[in-house]
């Protein structure tokens, strides 16, 4: 096997609260560090690799700006989750990508507290958020 590829950057970033004190300016380095890794573990397990390298920045920015875990990220294509994976915590287990007792190669409730929903192929995350948003308006009524 190959060495892993060096990311000075990303590795000091496990979790999105590491992301939110990485300089704006590191964010393209940081981009294409994340890219790296993806390619380099989906080498390795398989899995799907498009999805994912056309969200890298989208999600990078996603966990720059909000409150995640509090604020909740529902992916439409769980094929597009491998970055958030490597960016909440999951990074050194991202060579276990769809192997027995590895990461899921979707969204996964019982993975991780940065998967509030279990997204699989794509049109699922509209349905997911009108319920919740449905479910938080009736507990606000019912509250009054």
């Amino acid at each position: 096997m190959t060495p892993f590829p060096v990311t000075p950057l990303l590795d000091q970033v496990r979790l999105p609260a590491d992301l939110r004190k990485v300089d704006d300016r590191e964010l393209p380095q940081l981009a294409r560090e994340v890219r790296d890794e993806m390619i380099d573990a989906v080498s390795r397990t398989g899995g799907h690799l498009g999805a994912g390298l056309g969200v890298v920045e989208l999600t990078i920015a996603i966990h720059k700006v909000f409150n995640t875990p509090d604020d909740r990220l529902i992916f439409d294509v769980g094929h597009q989750c491998y970055p958030h994976k490597i960016l909440t915590g999951r990074r050194d287990r991202i060579r276990t990508l769809r192997q027995e007792d590895g990461l899921s190669g979707f969204t996964r409730r019982a993975e991780s507290e940065y998967d509030p929903f279990g997204a699989a192929h794509s049109s699922t995350s509209i349905s997911a958020g009108s319920a919740w948003r449905w479910r938080r308006i009736s507990t606000v009524r019912s509250a009054m």
